[in-house]
């Protein structure tokens, strides 16, 4: 159905177009929520309807957000009997990453092991008061986000 074979250039990096395309996906609040969930679902993911019920998300706009990461690559979906599992496709991920810290600190991997270029770790209690602080700015009483 899918082809999810990585796109890469003649220098074994990610083709831009596919970059775009991951980014694209990723850039809109529902999808990165059901990606981050996906990938904290670990190699077995999830169901369609854990996903739903976890996020607070109709079905039908689920199921547009999980079509679209599928087409990014980002997700991959399994058959299992009367469910589809969707799970985060870690490769990509990687494979992206790979290409957004490609030369990083202009090359030098000392420099990128230092603070500076370590992912911030956010706590709990920051993700709460984010949380709280969206709710307040965006308040949705309806299931179709």
């Amino acid at each position: 159905m899918f082809d999810f074979l990585p796109r890469f250039d003649n220098y074994g990096n990610m083709e831009t177009g596919h970059v775009l395309k991951a980014l694209a996906a990723l850039s809109q609040e529902s999808r990165l929520a059901v990606f981050r969930l996906l990938v904290q679902a670990g190699k077995d993911g999830r169901i369609a309807g854990e996903i739903a019920e976890k996020l607070d998300l109709a079905n039908a706009t689920l199921s547009f957000h999980l079509k679209e990461l599928t087409n990014a690559g980002l997700i991959e979906a399994r058959q299992n009997g009367r469910y589809i599992h969707y799970s985060a496709n870690y490769a990509r991920m990687n494979e992206l990453l790979g290409y957004l810290t490609d030369n990083c600190c202009a090359g030098d991997a000392a420099a990128c092991a230092s603070a500076e270029c370590a992912p911030a770790r956010r706590s709990k209690a920051t993700y709460a008061r984010a949380a709280r602080s969206r709710i307040r700015r965006h308040p949705v009483t309806s299931r179709s986000r």
